[in-house]
């Protein structure tokens, strides 16, 4: 019996990253612009110029090939992401510019990733086709965990004294929400450009509403003070 990449790699199917990589560069192009169910791997092997014997060397099935490539695709924007909070919400100085910046860039960064994102919308067209382990690993690592990776920072802001809050989960989802979820629902995940200043003003709009809503009087006092 096959041995499943996902339990370990046998030692004759390890090597050659080169072609595992054209695969799934393939598989993202094809599955972003076909969609779950209508991607082949026929399709995929032309796409990525290899013989479908050999996508089979590297994954096990169609489904093993979409769950490696949208988890792929998942932790390379959240490492993106990551650097970008990091960035500008490591070291606050003006809380309301340190989060607009923050959020600005974070919107810039889902056209760094058009491939992914085109799986993203195929992810959520095609919710009930999508096997529910994949699925449920993907909520995991993708968009729909993106609050819980930027409460902590949201949370030593608290501790800072300038913003406050009972639940940094729930805040940071309200932030995502007023934000790049707005964005993306507005774009399709960077399908439909949109000016950047159209993108500034609604950041801008959801982080006035946010520390609206979260800021204490000392954070909107330091942001008022480091304005002017």
């Amino acid at each position: 019996m096959r041995q499943s990449v996902r339990d370990g790699m046998p030692e004759q199917r390890r090597g050659m990253p080169e072609k595992r990589r054209a695969i799934a560069q393939a598989a993202r192009v094809v599955f972003g612009r076909e969609g779950y169910s209508r991607a082949s791997v026929d399709a995929i092997a032309v796409e990525a110029g290899v013989s479908k014997r050999t996508i089979y060397n590297h994954f096990d099935d169609k489904e093993h090939l979409f769950h490696s490539v949208a988890l792929e695709g998942a932790h390379q924007v959240s490492a993106a992401v990551a650097e970008i909070m990091e960035r500008h919400l490591r070291k606050i100085v003006n809380l309301r510019d340190d989060l607009v910046a923050f959020g600005i860039e974070r919107a810039a960064a889902v056209t760094d990733f058009p491939d992914h994102f085109a799986l993203v919308r195929t992810i959520e067209a095609e919710v009930t086709r999508i096997p529910p382990a994949l699925l449920e690993d993907w909520k995991a690592a993708g968009p729909p965990s993106g609050h819980l990776r930027l409460a902590p920072y949201l949370q030593r802001i608290a501790d800072r004294g300038l913003l406050t809050f009972d639940d940094a989960d729930s805040a940071a989802n309200h932030f995502n929400l007023l934000t790049i979820t707005d964005l993306n629902q507005r774009t399709f995940y960077g399908a439909i450009p949109m000016p950047e200043s159209e993108t500034a003003a609604i950041v801008t709009s959801g982080v006035h509403t946010f520390l609206r809503l979260y800021g204490t009087e000392s954070g909107r006092a330091d942001a008022r003070g480091r304005a002017g």
